[in-house]
């Protein structure tokens, strides 16, 4: 007898030996024990899921001669047939090799004649999606409407080329990719019922390289099986797929770790001499620092199956989270910028380098040893510096603190970058500086946090003027602008809360007033919100009440800000049309100049 492979023969002929999927093995059984049966099942998912697999099975279980069932013998000839692929009523077809609408039209003339021996005509249709729009057109009303002897299986890896008119006439199963423990686990029992010798690190490595697929991982073992002469070795299987031993790889962080730019070099000379994929290299050590993370962050949801697991876990004890995040982010980087370079290794080691000369901000840089240069590191002073000068509250500094306050964290921020050592100087046209005056004065009452936090409003309104601890900070409730700048609302509730004005605070009693002509804002579901957020900012059981008037007196913080907008506007445009130098360019191009 020829040898079979072991993708054809470890295929399941029972929904109980199926690996994975078990949301659709559960809607199918389901469906078979309790005869609610649709005419049409469209199985998606990438190649190796058990997409036709999973359609034969179910062919069985309608076909099977004890009967309509989840459970299907396996040992009757309908079973045997249809496992041998030879059923008469089981009609597979590839719409690849079958896409015009001549064969479609020539494949549903038989549909309206019964069955030969089976309870029902099985058309299984794969790759549906190859089919041309004549083919769904003919398809389509067969399809609605069959005969009760015929049910339709669809199989597909693009179901996005299916028209939804194909879609809706079917029940849809997306199968998953399968994990790789999955995969492992079960070629684990393949090769223990082969009776083959094995390696697990051995098979971690053809899961990982399956992708989500149990066929891709059964055709790699087969392949692994004849390299290794009838073994699967981890050093073999890696030599067969082309991949680096992660020993080296993990000797390439630890000198990293130690920042050693010569130990780096060294071993990256090594690999060179083995003649590598290079992005393979790169890949293998993304996956070696995902690993470490989790062993960081979260050690018990580091995968048991991982190859040196205890190696990995250590030196996870070695390095902080930060450092593994910015290695982790240039090393995906440089994967993606590793083509572009001009010679594989020169782009691999300029990823190494970046390693080895950048640290988070937040640390030190510890010198680095060998041949790599030195970076800039950024004090702890520097930092405690720019973070108090960030955090301080506006409303505790002086006229022009908040320009201090820009300057100080503009300063920390200058700090902490790499300065080159000389910059070519640039001559930048005064024109372009003012413009970039004027819009920089127009961006600024646009902080972060809201917009109308720049200065606080000094329009008083009816109520109390008792300070109110919040946030660290005092601030009077009759100063409606300062209450709404501390809500942190947004959206409509915010447009809400901004065109209004404070009337009165009595207690838990708020009244506030808003202009008719933004009564469009006031809807129940804004004014619960804000009574909400007024209710926590006070620290009390808010009562909210809104006032429709035609005229309100009171300024509120929208009209507020457009006034102050309008007035640093035209300072700025005044300061542009006085300047000399605009001055000159109207003189010389004899032409007014256009705000």
């Amino acid at each position: 007898m020829s040898y079979q492979v072991l993708a054809r023969k470890w295929r399941p002929q029972n929904f109980q030996e199926l690996v994975g999927q078990e949301h659709v093995q559960r809607a199918l059984v389901n469906a078979l024990n309790d005869d609610r049966l649709h005419h049409a099942y469209l199985f998606t998912g990438t190649r190796g899921v058990g997409k036709t697999t999973i359609a034969r099975i179910f062919s069985k279980s309608l076909n099977c001669e004890t009967g309509i069932t989840s459970t299907p013998c396996g040992k009757c000839s309908t079973c045997m047939e249809i496992a041998e692929g030879r059923y008469v009523d089981l009609i597979e077809v590839d719409a690849a090799s079958r896409t015009g609408v001549d064969d479609t039209r020539e494949l549903l003339e038989n549909v309206q004649y019964a069955p030969t021996r089976g309870r029902y005509k099985v058309y299984l249709i794969d790759e549906v999606h190859m089919f041309s729009k004549s083919s769904f057109n003919a398809l389509l009303k067969t399809l609605e409407e069959p005969p009760p002897h015929v049910k339709f299986l669809l199989a597909t890896t693009d179901p996005q080329k299916l028209p939804v008119t194909i879609l809706s006439r079917c029940l849809q199963f997306n199968l998953k990719r399968l994990p790789v423990s999955l995969i492992i686990s079960h070629l684990q029992h393949v090769l223990t019922e082969e009776g083959v010798e094995h390696s697990v690190v051995a098979l971690q490595l053809i899961a990982e390289a399956a992708d989500g697929s149990m066929r891709d991982a059964l055709s790699l073992l087969d392949q692994a099986l004849a390299f290794g002469g009838g073994a699967v070795k981890e050093q073999e299987v890696r030599d067969m797929l082309g991949s680096v031993s992660r020993d080296k790889v993990i000797r390439l962080i630890t000198a990293i770790l130690s920042r050693d730019a010569s130990q780096t070099m060294s071993i990256v000379a090594e690999l060179a001499e083995m003649s590598p994929d290079f992005e393979s290299v790169l890949a293998e050590m993304l996956s070696l620092l995902h690993h470490m993370s989790l062993a960081k962050t979260v050690p018990e949801a580091l995968d048991e199956f991982v190859s040196a697991r205890e190696q990995l876990l250590k030196l996870s004890e070695e390095v902080s989270a930060e450092d593994l995040h910015l290695f982790y982010q240039i090393a995906l980087i440089g994967r993606r910028d590793l083509p572009l370079s001009p010679d594989a290794r020169n782009g691999f080691e300029m990823i190494l380098l970046r390693m080895l000369a950048f640290r988070p901000a937040t640390a030190a840089a510890a010198p680095v040893s060998g041949n790599a240069a030195g970076s800039t590191s950024v004090t702890a002073q520097a930092a405690a510096q720019a973070a108090s000068a960030a955090s301080a509250p506006l409303s505790e500094a002086p006229a022009g603190g908040r320009a201090a306050a820009r300057a100080a964290s503009r300063a920390a921020v200058e700090a902490s970058t790499p300065q080159p050592a000389q910059a070519p100087p640039q001559v930048t046209p005064r024109a372009s500086v003012q413009s970039a005056a004027v819009a920089q004065a127009v961006a600024e009452p646009e902080p972060a946090s809201s917009a109308y936090s720049q200065q606080p409003s000094h329009q008083s309104t009816q109520g109390d003027t008792q300070e109110i601890a919040h946030g660290g900070t005092h601030v009077e409730s009759n100063d409606w602008r300062e209450v709404v700048n501390g809500l942190g609302l947004g959206g409509l509730v915010k447009q809400l809360a901004i065109n209004c004005t404070m009337k009165q605070r009595d207690g838990c009693n708020i009244v506030l007033q808003i202009d008719s002509g933004h009564s469009n804002l006031l809807n129940p579901k804004a004014k619960q919100r804000l009574q909400q957020a007024l209710g926590e900012y006070f620290k009390i059981d808010a009562q909210l009440e809104v006032e429709v008037e035609d005229h309100v007196e009171a300024e509120s913080p929208a009209q507020t800000i457009k006034r102050e907008f309008d007035v640093r506007q035209q300072q700025e445009e005044r300061a542009v049309e006085e300047d000399s130098f605009t001055q000159s360019l109207k003189e010389r191009f004899n032409e007014e100049l256009v705000q």
